[in-house]
């Protein structure tokens, strides 16, 4: 029975032993405390703030930006744009639409030129079908109208609404495809 107690009362005496031996932490402790004791930081001054100078105001002869009358002015600006936009579009409405003007102009291909009597003449091939067509006639889907034939290429003039919703004008090309059946 003795013998019992003493495995115990062993086991417990090597415990305390082992945690009273020296470890590898003393030596790291004591070198972080002699680090803190010799690192000072450094801290730059910070720069003196200007001095506020008040200043008084002196835009008595400048248009007031809340005045009736550049109000006004930025109203009648604003309807002459929309005007001129609807001028654009007008006409472009009310006429009969050619028969390639259903086909977007990424489904048309030029695939040559010729001059019929004086009169610059482009071959476009839409839907494996070969049409003529000169300057004044419409292509595409934002009433395209052709407005300069070269050898190389149909010059288009396009009514597009911009990003606002205004009409505006933009140029497109439909260049010469060589060697594609």
């Amino acid at each position: 029975m003795s013998r019992l107690i003493a495995i115990p009362f062993v086991a417990l005496s090597a415990m305390l032993l082992v945690a009273c031996g020296s470890s590898g932490e003393d030596e790291i402790r004591q070198w972080m405390a002699e680090q803190r004791a010799t690192t000072k930081p450094r801290v730059t001054p910070l720069t003196e703030p200007k001095e506020f100078q008040p200043q008084g105001y002196s835009a008595d002869t400048v248009l007031d930006p809340f005045s009736s009358a550049k109000l006004t002015q930025a109203l009648r600006r604003d309807s002459a744009q929309i005007a001129s936009n609807a001028a654009l579009i007008a006409p472009e409405m009310a006429r009969r639409k050619e028969p390639l003007e259903a086909f977007p102009l990424d489904s048309m291909s030029m695939v040559g030129s010729l001059n019929k009597v004086g009169v610059p003449t482009a071959l476009l091939r839409v839907d494996n079908l070969l049409y003529q067509v000169k300057v004044g006639n419409y292509l595409g889907q934002n009433y395209g109208k052709i407005v300069k034939i070269t050898e190389t290429a149909i010059q288009l003039r396009e009514i597009v609404q911009d990003s606002t919703g205004d009409w505006i004008e933009r140029i497109a090309t439909l260049d010469l495809q060589e060697g594609k059946k």
